[in-house]
């Protein structure tokens, strides 16, 4: 076993995702353990614990950069898919799964410890077959290293993409026509059980590769509803219809809930054949872990929600565009700029009006023309893009990596500058910048047009960025007093 001091080497790696940042945080605070971070882009790292973590940045894409990233480590944790690219991302999960096996033999790590989804082969959807592929893989070498490969079906917790739209449902459709994919068998369970199970793989006492299902007992995605929305002191009402494609369903997913298509359509394909535990390693070998029920599972999620605690979300990292933001956190490359400059008095101080800045969006909306940016969103999800259903994590913090509504933050300065890319539907690339100095507010909306089709949608929305972002820059400064100390 390799030791810091007393402490093991623990490597996350995927620790910018909606797993990694909790479990990041998780063994933090249990301070048994000395960790280390592989990560894409280490600006993505909160910060309040850079000063806790070793950060190491490279790409199991990149196999020399695992060298020094697993070098004493004693056990290493797989968090990474690939199911964000364009390209074909099984035969990617594939590749980087080999990779990181094959280095961590090399590296002499103990142990890897890897959570993928539930299913079978037979009947698995392409998404959920990628992550059998990908466990296969990283548990092919059983005499060279042991690897704990935890399968999971729909986790619960602040943030999640499962809650999210279980939660969007509940609160907007107090009528519901559900399709026959609803009523297929799953497993939930709680994201603080599934933190626990991945702790204690850890220092399981085995040597042997080991699949370990875990769950709270098999539920239907309408008894999910229906349990969440009495959770929520809701009275919801689900009637099953014959008809609705998986493909309609998707959709109709994406009109209410803050996913785009692409997490929409994996969802239901995965549900549409039954996904439960078919083993019973977890109380065999983590008899100390009596996992939450669905309903204290719900109500734990709406805790954190309510009290403004979400540590992650779904859509904090994948393999899309933008994800790593180290390609797209300068736009000095773009063609066409849209400047508004506002000058403020010496009685609006800078950090306020750095504040406002960054209480754009999310339930705070946009301002004056706020119903241009749903239009904007609703048109966005409708082909397939994110939408303003995102909204953000936190209702007063940013920090770089969060989405916020169809941006997502690649700069923050604080004090200074926010820089905002965005991932909507559009023919270039967009960013909308916020700098923030003693005397003034300069807000530029970059851009950078794919082609002719590029240069047209540019020209063509400019009576509406007229309006939308003078409009944006002026009440920023105005809506500054509320945020003086």
């Amino acid at each position: 076993m390799a030791h810091s001091g007393s402490h093991p080497i623990v490597l996350i790696t995927g620790a910018t995702g909606y797993i990694g940042r909790r479990l990041t945080h998780h063994l933090l605070a249990s301070q048994r353990y000395k960790l280390r971070l592989f990560v894409r882009n280490q600006r993505k790292v909160q910060a309040t614990i850079v000063d806790s973590v070793e950060i190491h940045e490279g790409s199991t894409f990149e196999p020399e950069t695992l060298v020094p990233a697993l070098e004493d480590v004693d056990t290493a944790f797989y968090l990474i898919h690939s199911m964000g690219s364009d390209k074909d991302y099984r035969k990617l999960d594939m590749e980087s799964a080999e990779n990181f096996r094959r280095a961590c033999v090399a590296a002499g790590v103990r142990r890897i410890i890897y959570l993928g989804g539930l299913g079978n082969r037979e009947s698995a959807s392409k998404h959920l077959l990628s992550r059998i592929e990908t466990g296969e893989i990283l548990c092919s070498e059983p005499g060279r290293i042991s690897t704990i490969w935890f399968r999971a079906g729909v986790i619960v917790g602040s943030g999640s993409a499962s809650f999210e739209i279980i939660r969007n449902l509940c609160h907007k459709l107090p009528f519901m026509l559900t399709p026959r994919w609803v009523r297929t068998k799953t497993e939930a369970i709680g994201i603080e059980d599934v933190l626990a199970y991945l702790e204690q793989a850890i220092e399981l006492p085995t040597k042997e590769n080991l699949v370990v299902d875990i769950g709270s007992g098999k539920i239907t995605f309408q008894d999910m509803i229906s349990g969440a929305a009495e959770a929520m002191g809701l009275r919801r009402f689900l009637v099953p219809v014959p008809v609705l494609s998986p493909k309609i369903s998707s959709y109709w997913l994406i009109l209410f809930t803050s996913v785009p298509y692409r997490v929409a359509s994996s969802l239901v394909e995965g549900l549409k054949s039954e996904t439960v535990k078919e083993n019973d390693h977890a109380r065999m070998y983590f008899p100390a872990i009596e996992p939450m029920s669905y309903t204290d599972s719900v109500a734990h999620a709406m805790q954190e929600l309510e009290q403004n605690q979400i540590v992650s979300r779904w859509c904090d990292s994948s393999s899309e565009k933008a994800c790593d933001i180290k390609d797209f956190d300068d736009p000095i490359g773009a063609v066409l700029r849209d400047i508004r400059i506002v000058p403020y008095d010496n009685q609006t101080s800078q950090d306020s009006v750095y504040r406002s800045v960054c209480a754009l969006g999310g339930p705070n909306g946009w301002f004056r023309y706020n119903f241009l940016w749903r239009l904007r969103g609703a048109l966005d999800k409708l082909s397939g893009g994110y939408g303003l259903s995102r909204g953000r994590r936190d209702q007063v913090e940013l920090r770089v990596g969060d989405a916020l509504d169809f941006w997502k933050v690649v700069d923050i300065r604080p004090g200074k500058r926010l820089l905002l890319y965005a991932q909507m539907k559009v023919p270039g690339q967009a960013w909308l910048e916020f700098d923030v100095q003693p005397e003034q507010l300069v807000q530029t909306a970059h851009f950078i047009p794919h082609g002719v089709l590029g240069r047209i949608y540019w020209y063509s929305v400019l009576p509406v960025h007229y309006l939308v972002f003078s409009n944006l820059a002026r009440t920023v400064v105005k809506e500054s007093g509320k945020y003086d100390n």
